[in-house]
């Protein structure tokens, strides 16, 4: 039971987009999809950068695990070795001019220990950052002065 007076009817107002409202409708889509496709492009571009980060420093902390490893197993040896010769002395003035000669050659030991330790988590360090500073170099260019 469409009537004259129903507001839904179709008859009674013919309903249709005006040509600018068209073209405005029109242009911000095509705005969105370039939009969209910019945000995609950043988007993969910095999911390579979050995985050449977590590459890098994977790759740092192995060769810091592999270093540390190395320095405990020396370390280990030197002890027991210091031990094996501890049980042979005859003097306590002996044991103890063996003792301090184990310290002082331990403290050597670390400090050279812990200035390679640093050096590697410097140089993951900074091989982690790169990707980074290389990506932002990319996308944010200084403005010319």
């Amino acid at each position: 039971m469409t009537g004259a007076t129903d507001p839904f009817s179709a008859s009674i107002i013919p309903f249709e987009v005006p040509e600018q409202m068209r073209a405005f409708a029109e242009k911000g889509v095509s705005q969105a999809r370039e939009s969209y496709a910019k945000f995609k492009d950043a988007a993969e571009t910095h999911n390579g950068t979050v995985e050449a980060v977590f590459a890098s420093a994977h790759k740092g902390a192995s060769e810091y695990t592999a270093k540390l490893m190395e320095f405990a197993k020396a370390n280990t040896k030197a002890h027991l070795d210091f031990t094996q010769e501890l049980f042979s002395v005859k003097s306590p003035s002996d044991a103890f001019a063996l003792w301090t000669g184990h310290g002082k050659t331990q403290l050597e030991t670390f400090q050279v220990q812990a200035k390679e330790l640093a050096e590697i988590a410097q140089r993951a360090a900074t091989a982690a950052a790169e990707p980074i500073k290389t990506s932002a170099a990319k996308l944010y260019t200084p403005p010319a002065a």
